[in-house]
C-alpha cells in the first residue's frame, strides 16, 4: 500500500477508533496525539479491522453470562446440566479431567466444603455461569483450549469448572466460576469486563490458528432489534398474556447516529484516498452498509473537510 497523505490516515485512525474502540478511545480533540509513523501504523491497523469485518467477514466469538447460582443446590444442578449428568467430561481449575455422576458429586462437594461455606439455598450468587461460544464449523478442540487458557488468565484465582459441547451446531463451553477467590475477593463483571473477555477470547483462539473477531455488533453494524422467538410463536398461538412493550428506540437513536456517521466518514475518507485499495474497501463497505444496517444520518462532507484542516495545521 503507497504511503499515504497524514490527513487521510489520521482521519482514519479518528473514525475507526471512536467506531471500534470507543471504551478505550476517548477522543478529546481533533487531532491524534501520535507520532506521525504510529498514526500510519494505525491507521493500517483500522484497515485490516475493516478488512476483516466487511470482506473477510471473520466469525465473532460470543461471550455470554448465561447467569448463576445462589447456592449450592443450584450450583450443583448446573454442573450436573453442562455435564449432561457426567456423560460429558467435566475440567476443574487444576486441569483434571473426570467423567460420571460421582465425579460431578465430588466436584460439587469440593465447592460445598471448600473456603468460605455456601449455604444450599441463598440471595446472593455465588457462582457465575459463562459461556464462551464459535459459529458452526469451528474445530471444537480449538474452542476447548481456547476458553481453558481464557479462564486460566481471567480466573486463576477462583474454582472453576468447564464442559466442551460439541454435538450441537455451534461448539461452545461452559464455564462455571465461583464468585469467591481463593483471596475473598468476589467477582463483579461489568460491561468494559464483558468486552475484554471477547478480545481475549478471539486472541486465544488465534493462537490455536483459528480465525475470530471480537467485533461489537453494533460497530458491524447489527443494530437492529429482532423480537424473541418465543414472543412470535406465543402470538401465533394466542398464548401472549404479557402487554407488548415498545422498544426504546429514543435511547437507541443517539448511539446509532454516531455509528453512522462513523461508518460514513470513513466511507469519505477512503474514497478521498490516492490508493486504489482504499478506495475498493470504501466500495466494499458501502456494500456491507446495504445489507446491514440502514444509516440513520450521513456525515457533511464539511466535517471531516475541518478536521483535515485540522490536521495538516498541526503536523506542520
Amino acid at each position: 500500500m503507497n504511503e499515504q497523505p497524514q490527513w487521510i490516515d489520521g482521519l482514519l485512525v479518528q473514525w475507526g477508533d471512536r467506531l471500534f474502540y470507543p471504551p478505550n478511545r476517548v477522543v478529546r480533540s481533533l487531532t491524534p496525539k501520535l507520532s506521525v509513523q504510529s498514526v500510519h501504523q494505525r491507521a493500517d491497523e483500522i484497515r485490516r479491522h475493516i478488512g476483516a469485518v466487511v470482506l473477510r467477514r471473520v466469525p465473532q466469538v460470543m461471550v455470554k453470562v448465561t447467569g448463576g447460582g445462589r447456592g449450592m443446590k443450584a450450583i450443583a444442578a448446573h454442573f450436573r446440566y453442562i455435564s449432561k449428568a457426567g456423560r460429558l467430561e467435566i475440567e476443574d481449575e487444576l486441569g483434571m479431567k473426570a467423567s460420571g455422576r460421582e465425579a460431578v458429586r465430588e466436584l460439587t462437594d469440593a465447592w460445598r466444603y471448600g473456603g468460605s461455606r455456601i449455604p444450599e439455598e441463598g440471595p446472593r450468587r455465588e457462582a457465575l455461569n459463562v459461556m464462551l461460544s464459535m459459529p458452526q464449523g469451528t474445530d471444537p478442540l480449538a474452542v476447548l483450549r481456547a476458553a481453558r487458557e481464557f479462564a486460566q488468565i481471567e480466573f486463576k484465582d477462583h474454582r472453576y469448572v468447564m464442559v466442551l459441547h460439541d454435538h450441537q451446531a455451534n461448539p461452545h463451553v461452559h464455564l462455571s466460576v465461583r464468585m469467591e477467590s481463593k483471596h475473598g475477593h468476589r467477582l463483579n463483571p461489568r460491561k468494559a469486563d464483558l468486552r475484554r473477555w471477547r478480545e481475549l477470547f478471539a486472541e486465544r483462539l488465534k493462537g490455536w490458528g483459528v480465525e475470530a473477531g471480537a467485533s461489537s455488533r453494533a460497530s458491524r453494524g447489527a443494530i437492529r432489534g429482532y423480537e424473541p422467538l418465543w414472543r412470535i410463536r406465543a402470538r401465533s398461538e394466542g398464548r401472549l398474556l404479557v402487554a407488548e412493550r415498545r422498544p426504546k428506540m429514543e435511547a437507541k437513536a443517539a448511539p446509532a447516529k454516531a455509528r453512522s456517521n462513523a461508518w460514513q466518514a470513513i466511507i469519505q475518507v477512503l474514497e478521498s484516498s490516492e490508493d486504489s485499495a482504499d478506495v475498493k474497501l470504501a466500495s466494499a463497505v458501502r456494500g456491507y452498509m446495504k445489507g446491514c444496517m440502514k444509516p440513520t444520518a450521513v456525515c457533511e462532507l464539511h466535517i471531516w473537510r475541518a478536521m483535515e484542516c485540522d490536521w495538516e495545521r498541526v503536523s506542520r
